[in-house]
């Protein structure tokens, strides 16, 4: 018997209790109690229905080891090396110093062609913390910082409207960009980005909620051309445009640029949330990988944020080893790395950098 048969042989039945006892409990069943209940059951039954059935998987979700080809054609020229291009990260409180020293010391290692430039905001860092970040080749630009236009923001996230200074750049002479957060490390060069004929570019993002791969972009990888034309337009909208304020410059540059923004490869920013997603994908990204974001996992910080001293470091990276039940351990080996290379070739001037906190 179908679905629909049974539900209309219900309908038609003919109940052989007494009348008189059935309006009672029918006038009963409809008191506010009954409504609540029966609502309760309701909202139940579809969270156990979408538990058990779940969500349809994306193609990402569902990943599979298909495509054996490399992510650039083989007769793609890389440009060769000029001041008009840059990568860039910023320095927004001291805890991030040593995490933006270790990924100049990446990019460095990857022989890329652009400039390394950190924007840094001089009432919220200290000169020691500067001259930290800015050992392995950033050259330090102050910037403005652009306060938030509405309250909610997450507390993490309270200076990071003034990632929009990115755009003043134009005043340095800077045609292209990639922007890094300081929580990332580069693997691999990826000046081929410096050619995008776009004026802003970005990674897909991943959240390991039902929102799972999105196709709103995260704001710690961007590609973008400078103009301060266009910085004066954002700024002047920041305050006034319609959207989620927790999630601070990244959720208003996905709205600004959301209809244009051209969306590049994962290769280019590795969010971990990948990997704790779906860890098929990851291994196959790994292979070929440009960009770690060090999302879910900071093996630079401890407690809330909270600076850790440069002689701690090694200790505090092996704390964070369990987190989301070790499935980071090789990529915390790998910053561990990185760091033991950066502070092995600039820990003199990491010295000398500290003697500023007493001058």
């Amino acid at each position: 018997m179908g679905q629909f048969s049974m539900f209309r042989k219900y309908r038609d039945y003919v109940p052989l209790w007494n009348e008189q006892v059935s309006t009672a409990k029918s006038k009963r069943r409809w008191t506010p109690g009954g409504i609540a209940i029966g609502l309760s059951i309701i909202l139940n039954v579809i969270f156990i229905w979408r538990w058990w059935v779940g969500v349809t998987p994306t193609a990402l979700d569902n990943y599979q080891h298909l495509n054996e080809y490399s992510l650039l054609a083989p007769d793609v020229a890389i440009l060769p090396a000029s001041s008009e291009n840059a990568i860039v990260t910023s320095l927004y409180t001291d805890a991030f110093a040593t995490a933006v020293a270790t990924l100049g010391h990446t990019i460095s290692k990857v022989n890329s062609s652009a400039s390394k430039i950190m924007i840094y905001l001089p009432e919220k860092t200290s000169p020691r913390a500067v001259c930290i970040a800015s050992a392995s080749g950033f050259t330090p630009h102050p910037v403005a910082r652009i306060a938030p236009p509405h309250p909610g923001v997450h507390r993490h996230f309270l200076d990071q409207y003034s990632k929009l200074q990115l755009w003043d750049l134009e005043r340095l002479g800077i045609k292209s960009l990639v922007y890094l957060d300081a929580d990332t490390l580069v693997y691999r060069n990826f000046d081929e980005l410096f050619s995008l004929p776009y004026r802003f570019a970005a990674v897909p993002d991943v959240f390991l909620d039902d929102r799972g791969f999105s196709s709103g972009f995260n704001a710690g990888m961007l590609f973008l051309r400078p103009s301060r034309e266009v910085l004066k337009d954002m700024v002047s909208k920041i305050g006034t445009a319609d959207y989620p304020a927790e999630d601070a410059e990244q959720s208003f540059l996905n709205h600004y640029f959301g209809k244009e923004a051209l969306r590049l490869p994962f290769t280019y920013n590795g969010n971990m949330a990948i990997k704790k997603r779906t860890k098929a994908m990851w291994a196959d990204l790994k292979e070929s990988i440009h960009v770690v974001h060090y999302t879910l996992v900071k093996p630079f910080l401890q407690g809330d944020y909270a600076e850790v001293p440069i002689d701690k470091l090694e200790k505090n990276i092996k704390s964070k080893m369990g987190k989301h039940g070790g499935i980071f351990v090789d990529e915390l080996n790998e910053w561990a790395q990185a760091w033991r290379e950066t502070e092995e070739k600039y820990g003199d001037t990491f010295a000398e950098c500290g003697a500023l906190a007493s001058s």
